[in-house]
């Protein structure tokens, strides 16, 4: 059975491909790659990204 995220959720039925790229290849290969980029420093790019965007709500 298939894993299901709230990417497939939201896009699943819309952009399928999408859903499956973001899901499988981003979040499941690359995000998880923790010999490239340890999880503090994943965490410090996440955290930089969203305040140079202004978008602190999603901070929390």
């Amino acid at each position: 059975m298939k894993k299901q995220t709230a990417g497939r959720d939201q896009l699943g039925t819309l952009a399928p491909k999408f859903a499956e790229l973001n899901d499988d290849v981003l979040f499941g290969e690359i995000w998880s790659r923790e010999n490239v980029l340890s999880l503090r420093d994943r965490s410090m790019i996440t955290i930089s990204a969203l305040m140079a965007q202004g978008l602190f709500p999603q901070l929390k």
